[in-house]
């Protein structure tokens, strides 16, 4: 496991301060510095057309980060989802979050695997349901930061004919980035696309969540991953 250490952002996003505490109170402190004013700014959403919708030629599985409300949270997953069907076609793109044995708690960072068995078994779920209710469907996938390590964990267990079916995903800030080396296990490196900003500590050694860990949704890598899903559905046209 890694050392854990937090640095709270300021206001300013010009410099960091390190917070001096135990784990997990330091890692409740980090996130609940930035969440509250971005609660403020939308509501977190949700989305179940694996669970409950008809069947689309592309569906989209999603784990959400750390506290964010909803199944679908209220920064990457949301927009990506929404980018998607403008690029592939409304009636085309379901999109599907993960939940409810998917807690997100901040708790669960500290993990081995980054994550709960259970946000892990629940992600599994999700992909077989989808293949089983639509067989004909095409699987994506995306997570950011805690959901990122839901989606390792995922990914990696599907069966090879689940696993024949999701072509490719997307992992914004990913908690599992350094332990893995960049890759997702037993799955193409080449069919994902891990996007960390350098100036965000959870990808690398130490689990440092900083400034740059919030900024995926304004500095273009929302653009790069749709685009990036997008391409590898294309492809198996």
């Amino acid at each position: 496991m890694r050392l854990l250490t937090i640095v709270a952002a300021v206001a300013a996003l010009s410099s960091a301060t390190p917070v001096q505490s135990p784990e997990l109170v330091a890692l409740e402190a980090s996130f609940a510095e930035h969440m509250p004013t971005m609660k403020e700014k939308r509501q977190g959403s949700s989305s179940n057309d694996v669970v409950s919708g008809a069947c689309r030629d592309v569906f989209f599985i999603f784990a959400r980060g750390s506290t964010e409300p909803g199944n679908m949270g209220l920064t990457v997953g949301p927009v990506t989802c929404s980018g998607l069907k403008i690029t592939l076609g409304l009636g085309s793109v379901g999109c599907q979050g993960v939940g409810p044995q998917y807690r997100a708690s901040v708790g669960d960072n500290l993990l081995p695997a980054g994550t709960s068995s259970a946000a892990i078994n629940n992600a599994v779920s999700l992909f077989e349901t989808a293949s089983r209710r639509c067989p004909d469907a095409t699987l994506v996938f995306g997570g950011y930061s805690q959901g990122a390590a839901v989606m390792h964990g995922a990914v990696s267990r599907l069966s090879s004919a689940i696993k024949a079916k999701t072509v490719g995903g997307v992992l914004y800030g990913d908690t599992r980035n350094f332990e893995e080396g960049g890759a997702i296990d037993n799955y193409p490196r080449n069919d994902v696309l891990i996007i960390c900003r350098l100036d965000d500590g959870v990808c690398g050694i130490g689990l440092v969540v900083t400034a740059g860990h919030l900024l995926y949704t304004t500095d273009g890598s929302v653009t790069r991953g749709v685009s990036f899903l997008a391409g590898k559905v294309r492809a198996t046209r």
